[in-house]
């Protein structure tokens, strides 16, 4: 594809991927349209059809992020991919989660990835991210009074920054061609565990921060209690089950394969980010 004043619409256009999405997009020849409730160039609901077809105007290429705290959305984003083809759309690039292919029965993950992989209009890419870097610096998993509180059992992950994410998604939509049908697993460059989180945290910020391995059910029930709709509990049983169970992510080399520099890791997203965390003290 020729890249010259083409547009990519980015939906989730106001989030930690989409944001930086269009930033690295707008640098490289491609003009980047983001979609979201408010705040965005245009107005995008899930919930809201009327909201579709004027987002998708005159748009090649489109970064889907399917509705978010919900598990059932596979009949919603079929009938918006039919609509992005029937717009012009010729290659989607869909932000899933870390082995999709493993996603419990009801959760509708998979169900994306196999719609796309039907569709013989369009072509399409996959970014599989682990857990994210930036929820120990916003409200997913903050810490509070000094502590990180997750279940773990002592388990790892392999953290990903959200800038890798957004730095492979450009990729994918830069050269639609060269990434049709792949489907990249991106990670940091280590596994961690919640504690090694908090000592780095620690040694950024220069205050004491501890980690509380909670039981899984109990943190559970704080989520549900804190607003989580109770059909997602099965979302957040099956990714902290993963790393209660020692199945967290393992390191992977996509975000060096697709961007050609290494995955960032914790301590220099940390360094970048200690002010969230000395700011939260006072």
């Amino acid at each position: 594809m020729n890249n010259e004043a083409l547009t990519a619409l980015i939906l989730g256009g106001t989030g930690r991927t989409g944001s930086l999405l269009a930033d690295a997009l707008a640098q490289r020849g491609i003009v980047p349209r983001t979609a979201a409730r408010s705040g965005a160039d245009v107005r995008f609901d899930w919930d809201d059809p009327t909201t579709h077809t004027d987002a998708l105007a005159g748009v090649d290429r489109l970064y889907l992020v399917t509705p978010t705290m919900r598990v059932s959305y596979a009949d919603q984003v079929g009938a918006f991919l039919d609509l992005a083809e029937a717009a012009g759309v010729r290659h989607v690039t869909y932000l899933s989660v870390y082995n999709a292919d493993q996603a419990p029965a009801g959760i509708d993950i998979a169900a994306v990835e196999a719609d796309l992989a039907s569709r013989h209009g369009i072509t399409h890419s996959i970014v599989r991210p682990a857990w994210v870097m930036q929820n120990f610096a916003d409200d997913h998993l903050p810490v509070i009074d000094g502590v990180i509180t997750s279940p773990s059992a002592g388990g790892g992950e392999a953290f990903v920054d959200a800038a890798d994410i957004a730095a492979v998604a450009a990729e994918t939509l830069l050269d639609p061609e060269t990434h049709a049908d792949a489907t990249y697993s991106l990670t940091g460059p280590q596994s961690l565990t919640f504690q090694d989180i908090a000592d780095t945290i620690t040694l950024v910020s220069d205050r004491p921060v501890a980690y509380s391995d909670i039981d899984q059910e109990t943190w559970i029930n704080g989520a549900l209690a804190a607003g989580v709709p109770t059909d997602y509990v099965v979302m957040l049983r099956w990714l902290t089950d993963a790393i209660v169970a020692g199945n967290g992510s393992t390191p992977t080399g996509d975000i060096e394969k697709v961007t050609g520099r290494p995955a960032t890791t914790f301590r220099r997203f940390a360094e970048r980010n200690a002010h969230v965390w000395t700011s939260e003290a006072k």
